[in-house]
């Protein structure tokens, strides 16, 4: 096969007497996708100079001439004026390459580093970018939903479990169901930022360096710093840095969960919007027609992120397999532990872009919304109750109830207008009183403990959820209970 050139793997090719084959090439590249680490692989170089000239391994003069070569490739790079090349390998070595050319002092820039040390800071300086990203976006979706929320708390529906009419809620407790989900998110990525604010730099390939280098100097240039005390915090063992995976674990976990709580929300969504429940009215701007059938109106950006869901779940299995069977410590199969993460950022950040957006767009139908909530079945468990507060033991009381509701079905009479010999023939402690249990305004009344969906409860979760989403960037810390 046609061999490269030796001089195009200036970084290991020393002890080769032939470069690799074009077929290699293509096959071990990795810059078609690392390349979007180049601001954060130049953040690492900067600092890492930064360090060596003032441990005195690199003269002040050189540090400067590098960071200003490395400044005019980054802004190259942004302006889309940088030409990648695959026979470079990666980010690292294209950047390093084009340096060079410029600066010769860049020469002395690897200097007590490996591209282990330096992808691994790398991914932890993107994860930190990632996850602030995705929470920001959270905390937008958040004061949506609570928007949503606050506008529909006279809203009332029926709430469902296996799929069929359950109890009575407002729409209000409905949506800050989905608040409590994706606030949980919020929470698991503030894990992911501060699992991966930890400096890796400076364990070299696998066990360091035998130079005077200063680790926690890059720490603190770069942010690797405790939130608190202001302390640069780097890894504890040189083999661990740069085999470690748990940030890619996490961070794609934290995706995964997030797509599978997306992806519930889009099916009360899609359920809703059917003609059979008609609860919801979507925006046209997120809504598709059929090329055939003129009267469609599908809610493909629902589907859509449902269906996204699978690949943020696929994303984290792939990682999951390529990391199980690895010996300690780096090895070229972990190359291909970025695309499932850039992808899972990706998908995940426009998700939430596209479902914010959404939100703001829905409105429920209130009438229909109002006929369903009127079955009296649903409030068929508020009878047992009542028994249960005449003296009835619970269990009985529910056989109780279940002789009625056969006899509502039997007769094809509301459970409501069933007569008063008819229940009193089942509970013997009922009195006429028994029928005020099927007033909606009473059972939300009587729902009004810590988490249920009375009118107070609601305002109360809602209020507190706007100070914690609008008064602190601590949001979602707390529980708006």
């Amino acid at each position: 096969m046609k061999k490269t050139a030796k001089k195009s793997q200036a970084s290991w090719g020393g002890r080769f007497s032939e470069g690799p084959s074009d077929l290699m090439l293509r096959f071990s590249e990795s810059v078609s996708f690392d390349s979007l680490l180049a601001e954060f692989d130049v953040q690492g170089s900067v600092a890492h100079a930064k360090m060596l000239a003032k441990s005195g391994i690199i003269t002040k003069t050189e540090c400067a001439r590098i960071v200003a070569g490395l400044e005019k490739i980054l802004k190259r790079i942004k302006e889309g004026d940088f030409e990648w090349q695959t026979s470079l390998e990666d980010v690292h070595m294209n950047i390093e390459q084009a340096l060079t050319k410029e600066v010769p002092e860049a020469a002395k820039l690897h200097t007590a580093r490996s591209r282990n040390d330096q992808v691994a800071t790398d991914m932890r300086l993107f994860f930190k970018f990632a996850c602030a990203q995705i929470a920001e976006k959270l905390e937008k979706l958040l004061l949506a939903l609570v928007d949503f929320a606050d506008a529909n708390r006279d809203v009332l529906i029926p709430g469902y479990t296996h799929m069929q009419r359950a109890q009575p809620v407002s729409a209000a407790h409905h949506i800050l169901a989905w608040v409590e989900m994706f606030a949980r998110d919020l929470e698991r990525f503030r894990f992911v930022f501060e699992g991966a604010n930890v400096c890796p730099l400076g364990s070299g390939a696998i066990a360091g360096t035998t130079l005077p280098i200063d680790r926690l100097e890059s720490a603190s240039i770069l942010g690797f710093v405790d939130s608190e005390s202001g302390d640069p915090i780097v890894t504890g063992n040189s083999m661990d840095a740069v085999a470690d995976r748990d940030s890619f674990l996490e961070f794609s976990f934290a995706c995964a969960v997030l797509g599978v709580h997306l992806s519930r929300v889009c099916e009360d969504v899609i359920i809703w919007n059917t003609s059979e429940f008609a609860f919801l009215w979507l925006p046209d701007t997120f809504t598709t027609g059929s090329s055939l059938m003129p009267q469609k109106k599908n809610p493909d950006a629902f589907e859509l992120m449902r269906g996204k869901s699978a690949k943020l779940i696929g994303n984290l299995s792939a990682l999951f397999a390529l990391v199980k069977g690895l010996p300690m410590t780096y090895n070229r199969d972990l190359q291909e532990d970025k695309p499932p993460v850039f992808d899972s950022f990706n998908q995940t950040s426009i998700c939430l872009d596209v479902l914010t957006a959404c939100i703001g767009g829905m409105k429920f139908r209130r009438e229909k919304c109002a006929a369903a909530v009127s079955d009296p079945m649903l409030l068929a468990t508020d009878l047992a109750d009542y028994f249960v507060m005449r003296g009835v033991p619970f269990r009985k009381a529910h056989h109780m109830v279940g002789e009625l509701v056969a006899l509502s079905e039997k007769t094809a009479t509301p459970i409501n207008e069933l007569s008063d010999s008819d229940v009193f023939a089942v509970c013997d402690k009922a009195d006429s009183s028994w029928r005020d249990v099927f007033n909606l305004a009473r059972a939300f009344e009587m729902r009004e403990k810590i988490g249920m969906p009375g009118r107070r409860q609601i305002a109360a979760q809602i209020s507190a959820w706007r100070e914690l989403l609008g008064g602190s960037k601590k949001a979602g810390k707390g529980k708006a209970k």
